[in-house]
């Protein structure tokens, strides 16, 4: 696990008066080599870009309001690696939560050119370096109700990446088999608005990554572990 600005923070995790163990992981029993998988940066290509389901780069939403993300990888040691952010405190919304970098489409602008801006705004990824291979489901959050369209993109090497300030606390990195390790992951069931609805967690890295990130962190996982990977 690599960082920059790392800082002692305790996340404040909203739960309601009735919430409940979920389901286990959906990746539960997909790896059955030893210790915890290695999953390298052509099985996420091979899956992403494979996936006939997934909604095409260029779909644009009439919505509002949008925002885009960048779930960015890379490889090292043999593993893909998905950068993260923790959201600075004083935000006006999900301040100091984790999350891919990204925020809101400017008018006039594409969805996967909003989230490449807000990775360079935020932790100083070029775009130029980044290949987008492919987007995520969109999905809404519960707080606001707002569109969000992730983005998958890979990156040739580690990147030089320098917080924003103003928007992030901690730049951080996880390797997607360290997302998939015992213990790492759990659901919570919440009832919310008169309904019952799942929570996924992802505890890694001193931080709980939970909400719309660990949503779209559990599509990317589901759609890598569709398919078996080879033992080193």
């Amino acid at each position: 696990m690599s960082e920059t600005n790392r800082e002692h923070h305790v996340q404040r995790i909203p739960r309601p008066e009735v919430a409940r163990p979920g389901a286990q992981a959906p990746w539960t029993g997909w790896w059955t080599g030893s210790g915890r998988p290695r999953v390298p940066i052509d099985h996420v290509r091979a899956a992403v870009e494979g996936h006939p389901d997934l909604p095409s780069i260029g779909d644009q939403d009439a919505g509002s309001p949008n925002s885009a993300v960048l779930a960015a990888l890379w490889e090292e040691d043999g593993e893909a690696r998905v950068l993260l952010t923790r959201r600075t405190a004083w935000l006006r919304s999900h301040s100091g939560q984790v999350a891919f970098p990204g925020g809101r489409v400017e008018p006039g602008e594409s969805l996967v050119d909003a989230a490449l801006r807000e990775a360079q705004e935020e932790v100083g990824l070029d775009p130029e370096a980044v290949e987008v291979i492919g987007r995520l489901s969109r999905l809404h959050t519960i707080s606001s109700g707002a569109g969000i369209f992730p983005f998958v993109g890979l990156v040739r090497r580690r990147p030089h990446l320098v917080a924003n300030p103003d928007e992030v606390d901690r730049v951080f990195d996880v390797a997607l088999g360290e997302l998939m390790a015992d213990d790492v992951f759990h659901e919570e069931i919440w009832g919310l608005a008169d309904a019952e609805r799942p929570i996924s967690f992802f505890d890694i890295a001193d931080e709980t990554v939970w909400g719309a990130t660990a949503r779209m962190l559990v599509e990317l996982l589901v759609l890598v572990t569709a398919r078996p990977l080879d033992e080193p």
